[in-house]
């Protein structure tokens, strides 16, 4: 038997829940921010770290968010360590379930909420930050931060942290955010000669053609590949296409 009153059940009415969740809506209309949100889609997951060094990053969607870090950055901040300036800033932006399920496309969400049939947003999605144009990277999703106002939940809270390229394929269709790509990609594969069908072009001993414009020290001045290709070190094949593995088929 049920041990609250039935006459004052204050969290299954319906229309106060939507009531409730329609003031966040407008509130977040009002007061927020439009950020473009892309989410990752999982080339080569790697089941044993729960990492995918390929992800890859096709769509950006615009949505309204509502910038909960209001006295600033959080993080570490600005700093000098021993590998030079780093920039640690964190930010946490809330984002109606709602809204997020109406502008996201489900199929591009990971995972997929099968119960309400909405997508949620995921660790490791990006969202790039129109005020200071840098890209963040969702960390960790809080689904309970208001805690079941009229017994439902309507906010989404995503701690985010600085986005850390790392030769991800961003084909968005956002110009400033595709543009890292081509500034620091040191991937041979965006360089390569295809053919009309998409197949790529490879010399007689099967390693592909790339473009002469491809040249790692010119993307990363610390690289010393062609050095140590070309040095008595015969032993190791520093090519940038088979880095620091044994030289030849033994």
């Amino acid at each position: 038997m049920p041990t609250t009153n039935l006459y004052f059940n204050n969290f299954a009415f319906t229309q106060e829940q939507n009531l409730i969740e329609n003031l966040i809506i407008e509130s977040i209309k009002i007061y927020g921010i439009d950020v473009m949100y892309m989410p990752r889609k999982m080339v080569k997951e790697d089941t044993l770290f729960g990492e995918d060094i390929l992800s890859k990053f096709e769509t950006a969607y615009q949505i309204e968010m509502y910038i909960k870090s209001v006295d600033g950055f959080q993080g570490e901040g600005d700093f000098l360590s021993k590998f030079g300036l780093e920039i640690q800033d964190e930010l946490v932006l809330t984002v109606s379930q709602r809204r997020f399920g109406e502008e996201i496309n489900k199929l591009d969400t990971t995972p997929t909420n099968e119960l309400e049939g909405i997508g949620r947003p995921s660790e490791g999605d990006l969202i790039y930050f129109p005020l200071n144009g840098k890209i963040f990277e969702v960390k960790f999703v809080e689904h309970e931060s208001i805690f079941y106002q009229m017994g439902s939940l309507q906010t989404y809270d995503l701690s985010l942290a600085l986005f850390t390229y790392n030769n991800e394929i961003l084909d968005t269709g956002l110009s400033v955010v595709d543009n890292i790509e081509e500034k620091f990609s040191t991937d041979r594969g965006i360089y390569e000669l295809l053919t009309e069908a998409g197949e790529v072009l490879v010399f007689e001993d099967g390693t592909s053609i790339v473009r002469e414009d491809y040249d790692i020290s010119q993307i990363d001045s610390q690289a010393n590949n062609e050095y140590f290709t070309t040095s008595s070190i015969d032993f190791l094949d520093f090519s940038e296409s088979n880095p620091f593995s044994e030289e030849g088929s033994w």
